[in-house]
């Protein structure tokens, strides 16, 4: 009889002691560089191209392995859609990280050719990479996270045009 009317008391502080952290935390992006290495004009049948080298560190903070697939990005520079960003399938070692490499091609508009030129010119501007992305956590299924804010700061580079 004393064990029922204890019971009532011990549950409340036995759901104190559960651990209250998600089981699966979303990995998180740094741009370690951001390059525009050339911008091509139009050609007859080409149209204008901004080429970029963009190098990415994602970390994992969880203690599995996660692989990144379905990984839909656009840049913004100055606050103006630029382009899309793709990265290849990007696989994480559990609580760690791993540096991603990416070259860009991206067509140049009327409406982007002037964030571009800022950029070419040497001139700082700032970026933002917003996307979403899914992550293979195998047994533990394939949660999509996002869209959010994957990375964010300022670019300023070397200029890469005389004028």
């Amino acid at each position: 009889m004393n064990r029922l009317l204890l019971a009532p008391l011990l549950v409340p502080l036995l759901g104190a002691c559960a651990p209250t952290q998600r089981v699966i935390q979303v990995p998180t992006f740094e741009v370690e560089q951001v390059r525009l290495t050339s911008l091509a004009l139009p050609s007859g049948p080409t149209p204008a191209q901004a080429n970029l080298a963009l190098r990415v560190r994602v970390e994992n903070p969880n203690p599995v392995p996660v692989r990144l697939a379905n990984f839909n990005a656009r840049l913004f520079i100055d606050g103006a859609d630029v382009g899309r960003v793709d990265l290849p399938n990007v696989a994480l070692p559990a609580r760690g990280s791993t540096v991603q490499d990416a070259n860009l091609g991206i067509p140049v508009t009327l409406q982007t050719a002037g964030a571009f030129l800022k950029v070419a010119r040497g001139t700082q501007v700032s970026y933002r990479v917003d996307g979403t992305f899914t992550a293979d956590l195998g047994v533990l299924g394939r949660p999509t996270f996002g869209p959010f804010t994957l990375a964010q700061g300022v670019w300023q580079q070397p200029a890469i045009l005389p004028f």
